[in-house]
């Protein structure tokens, strides 16, 4: 169990980090932690004791030695633009905000690498290295906002991750803050190196293995030519074969992504692109880089392919004003739903793309027998769905259901041999449907894992892996007895 402790102990607590980090990097008056009670994933809510703003890997060594001693949980958050709960505290934890580590350590564009600290935000990383022709390819629709660390915690993806991959394919090294304090270096600035792959294990642990104070991550090349398609369908279901006879026919876009109806209209009433019909059933929008031979073909077999499927119309765009307008709205939509609906509940199931439209068609089922609608806006290209279920969270018990919805579309992704996440973690939100998709055995080789790492279960306990009283695991309750749960407020 974790240590209760006094007012005054925290205060005392409170001193020793100040001592770390300085006056101005320790936060503990209740008014002022209201801002850290919650990362994106706004339904689950929990202050914590204190939060320590440290600047340095030194800074974060000593802070989590100092935890480490008194037994203290921890949990990291970065610009706490996650969806799944990963960065929520838990009750009587340190959380350490890694939102002043945001420098650029070194670029290395003979090598096509940069260092970064965990706090510096997604799209700062091709800002920098943009006018030397080179980008970072992870782009998550928060990019403008979240931090390479929250996307190395959660192995983030993004619009482009169907061809370029998702962050753990661009991180080559990292250097570690164990949960004891001790400071280790996993990778390295090569592709591959010999041995255990120890960076793959870090990256999507979500916090629970320690704390990334560096980060090395891999720049690209900018393509030679880009050319973004808009196809407009009277239905999603063709959209979504669409996606399957691109594929099928060995074509693989740098980004590819279905918005419904519903979202369409509502990204035209808030971001008005003048781009997306609103009488579509669906919008598919593709982007075909590279050489400017190969993407001439591959456009002109895309536009084909989609008009063999059912296309209204598809819209071409290589200007980079004009693509920057198709992609707007996509980049905007889980904003925009706020116009529909006080309160939005968001999943992150993937599917075999195969099975598309069965799913979709399933999605829609489901939002008939539960009675509340369903925004569809997905990266279509690898099956990584984002259905948003709105509703009225004011309302008395709203919650509990729409979770009981989100909780039947994660399980139809595992029915069709899918996966829960694709993007946006397990956290506090998704560890009770893990069970749906590993065996007590898969679940129990996770959790020595993390125990070697993290003996005492003090980094951001709780999260990832079912536990009794949430999720009814009574059959594991010795298994995981060492990672107390979180109330949900």
């Amino acid at each position: 169990m974790m240590p209760t402790l006094t007012k005054r102990n925290w205060r005392v607590i409170a001193q020793q980090m100040e001592q770390i980090v300085g006056k101005s990097g320790v936060v503990w008056t209740p008014e002022e932690l209201l801002v850290f009670e919650c990362d994106g994933l706004t339904s689950y809510k929990q202050r914590p004791a204190l939060a320590v703003l440290p600047r340095t890997t030194e800074e974060v060594s000593r802070v989590l030695a100092l935890c480490y001693r008194e037994g203290l949980p921890f949990v990291a958050r970065g610009s706490g633009t996650g969806l799944s709960g990963g960065a929520l505290p838990v009750e009587g934890c340190v959380l350490v905000v890694t939102a002043r580590m945001n420098r650029i350590l070194a670029v290395d564009l003979d090598n096509r690498q940069v260092v970064v600290q965990p706090g510096v935000i997604n799209n700062w990383v091709t800002q920098a290295v943009s006018g030397a022709g080179f980008y970072y390819a992870p782009d998550p629709s928060s990019q403008s906002i979240c931090s390479i660390g929250g996307n190395v915690a959660e192995n983030s993806g993004g619009v482009h991750c169907l061809k370029y991959g998702v962050t753990t394919n661009h991180v080559l090294g990292l250097k570690l803050v164990l949960p004891d304090g001790e400071v280790v270096d996993v990778g390295g600035r090569v592709p591959e190196t010999p041995g255990y792959d120890l960076a793959g294990v870090f990256v999507g642990s979500e916090g629970t293995l320690g704390i990334a104070t560096e980060i090395t991550l891999r720049l690209l090349k900018s393509a030679e030519s880009i050319r973004v398609l808009l196809a407009d369908f009277a239905a999603i279901e063709e959209a979504g074969a669409a996606v399957t006879a691109i594929i099928a026919a060995g074509i693989v876009p740098g980004g590819m992504e279905i918005m419904d109806n519903l979202s369409i209209n509502a990204v035209e009433d808030v971001v008005a692109t003048d781009c997306y019909p609103r009488d579509a059933g669906a919008i598919l929008l593709v982007e075909v880089d590279g050489l400017a031979v190969e993407v001439e073909a591959a456009s002109a077999r895309v536009e084909a392919l989609c008009l063999e499927a059912g296309a209204r119309a598809v819209r071409t765009a290589t200007d980079p004003a004009e693509r920057l307008k198709l992609w707007k709205g996509r980049k905007a939509a889980f904003a925009a739903m706020g116009q529909r609906a006080p309160n939005y509940y968001v999943q992150d199931g993937v599917i075999p793309r195969t099975k598309l439209q069965f799913v979709l068609q399933q999605i829609e089922l489901l939002s008939e027998k539960h009675g509340y609608p369903v925004a569809n806006v997905f990266h279509a290209g690898d099956g990584n769905l984002h259905p948003l279920i709105l509703y009225d969270g004011r309302i008395a018990g709203e919650l509990e259901k729409v979770e009981l919805l989100g909780g039947e579309i994660l399980k139809l992704c595992v029915a069709v041999g899918g996966s829960i996440s694709g993007e946006h973690g397990i956290g506090a939100e998704k560890r009770c449907y893990m069970s749906d998709m590993f065996t007590p055995a898969d679940l129990e080789t996770m959790q020595w894992v993390r125990t070697v790492f993290d003996p005492k279960g003090l980094a951001n306990p709780t999260k990832l892996f079912p536990t009794p009283r949430t999720c009814g695991e009574a059959a594991r309750a010795e298994s995981t007895a060492r990672f107390p749960t979180v109330e949900r407020f």
